[in-house]
């Protein structure tokens, strides 16, 4: 009896999860160019979201602007963290109970959590390569990337 239940429970929470999209209220990814073959990537994600999900949003993201740029191949220029943790806080509980002519009193304090919403930004340049030219190291190819990557955030969504 036991499993159904947490299977139930996962299903709910893994539904919960932001999806691949553009940015938007749950959180999102989004690209916006800085300059000529330079984009900016930021993925941002709600509470129930891994911050594995979110690199995935990026790269996916950084590999189809490139593809949409026309290229093949994109380098990372700089990755930030922009996790944001919030505090939330549940109320306390005072009940009173009188038992003839004595007031019995009791405290339940509320308590303290963290919410962790994932974040992560990259800075890219779109790599124009002539024909029959080698990709330099370090850059990552676009297209690999969009058949890994897509498919797997795709089925989740």
């Amino acid at each position: 009896m036991r499993w159904p239940v947490t299977l139930l429970a996962l299903t709910i929470l893994c539904g919960c999860a932001t999806k691949y999209q553009d940015m938007g209220f749950t959180g999102g990814v989004t690209a916006e160019p800085v300059m000529t073959d330079v984009y900016r990537i930021v993925a941002r994600g709600n509470g129930y979201t891994s911050s594995d999900r979110i690199q995935d949003f990026v790269l996916l993201k950084a590999s189809e602007t490139t593809l949409a740029a026309g290229s093949a191949y994109f380098v990372i220029l700089d990755q930030k963290d922009r996790t944001n943790v919030a505090v939330g806080q549940t109320p306390g509980m005072v009940q009173t109970n009188v038992v003839g002519n004595t007031a019995f009193t009791t405290y339940t304090p509320g308590s303290t959590y963290n919410v962790v919403r994932p974040g992560e930004a990259l800075m890219i340049r779109v790599l124009r390569l002539n024909p029959g030219q080698a990709a330099p190291p370090g850059a990552w190819p676009a297209q690999d990337l969009a058949n890994t990557i897509g498919p797997r955030l795709k089925s989740q969504s």
